[in-house]
């Protein structure tokens, strides 16, 4: 297993609580976001979700479960004022969406005259913090993306109103330098109060792909440097794992005491456990909040899944 790279930069790894903005007062009851990568899928049925719930259900069970989920789906198409409604009134507190930026915005105009792609963004963004469910949107940024560019990373993070959490994620290799880009790059995020987004691929890549899920897995995602850095007050974690849970073990016991270390500094983590199969998704969460909770009294115990809650159909035999 390759070794987690910690910064030794307090910078990067402590943010004094006075210059970052006031928590809202439901954050401040919560001491991290925990979800998963999607809230749709019918495998959930009879485990996270009830055996008959309804597609127009299962956000608000799964809200009942997790308070955070990613919304990719913005990264393809923006959803209908109309629908962000919906996702308000279907889910509880404290949940926060963490949207992905648009692909327009970051991979075909690579940040550049892209003001009213971003505004309609924005837009979206609005409704989810007017109502107080608006995570960190963040900003993936393609692989071609280099340090040659941060002026134009720095000009368009700096040109969004600062009222909106965000965060950033880097995949170009020479971000990773532990040198002068990365530097730099941390330099434009502190200053901005922007979340470094931390990719953690290597579980999915630890071993050969077992079946045909995790084969178009790891054809699909990156192998990037792991830099356990927070340069704003809401670190993001997106872990990788495999569709056997168990194996994805070592990963999750190394980054339980760093969720906890944030949370001890003041800071509020996003964590989002992925699994090449979304089914296993939401079992690779509940071993991260386990041992999240071995590190720390503060986190309390995950809430009963309601497909786990429900009574038990009871087979009748049929009498001959």
């Amino acid at each position: 297993m390759l070794p987690l790279f910690l910064s030794l930069d307090k910078q990067d790894t402590a943010i004094r609580s006075t210059c970052l903005p006031a928590e809202s007062d439901t954050m401040k009851d919560v001491t991290y976001f925990l979800g998963c990568p999607v809230w749709a899928c019918t495998r959930w049925q009879g485990h996270l979700f009830t055996r008959d719930a309804r597609r127009d259900q299962w956000l608000n069970q799964y809200s009942t479960v997790f308070p955070t989920v990613e919304g990719n789906n913005t990264f393809y198409g923006l959803p209908s004022r109309e629908t962000v409604k919906k996702w308000v009134d279907s889910t509880l507190e404290p949940f926060h969406f963490v949207l992905k930026f648009p692909r327009t915005i970051s991979h075909d105009r690579r940040l550049l005259n892209a003001e009213s792609e971003t505004d309609q963004f924005l837009q979206i963004l609005q409704i989810l913090g007017d109502a107080d469910r608006l995570g960190p949107a963040f900003l993936q940024l393609p692989s071609g993306f280099s340090p040659h560019q941060l002026d134009d990373l720095a000009a368009y993070l700096q040109a969004l109103p600062p009222e909106f959490p965000y965060a950033v994620e880097v995949r170009h290799h020479d971000f990773f330098d532990k040198g002068p880009n990365e530097r730099a790059l941390h330099h434009v995020l502190r200053d901005l109060k922007i979340d470094r987004v931390i990719f953690d691929s290597r579980p999915l890549f630890s071993a050969s792909p077992g079946d045909d899920y995790e084969r178009q897995s790891q054809s699909r995602k990156p192998q990037l440097p792991v830099h356990a850095v927070a340069t704003g007050r809401r670190p993001v974690l997106r872990l990788v794992g495999r569709n056997d849970v168990a194996r994805v073990t070592p990963w999750i016991h190394e980054w339980a005491p760093v969720v906890v270390d944030w949370i001890g500094a003041g800071l509020t983590p996003f964590v989002f456990t992925h699994a090449p199969d979304d089914r296993f998704a939401p079992e690779l969460a509940r071993r991260f909040h386990s041992a999240v909770q071995k590190h720390t009294h503060r986190v309390p115990d995950m809430p009963v899944w309601p497909g786990e809650s429900e009574p038990q159909r009871v087979r009748q035999l049929a009498l001959f």
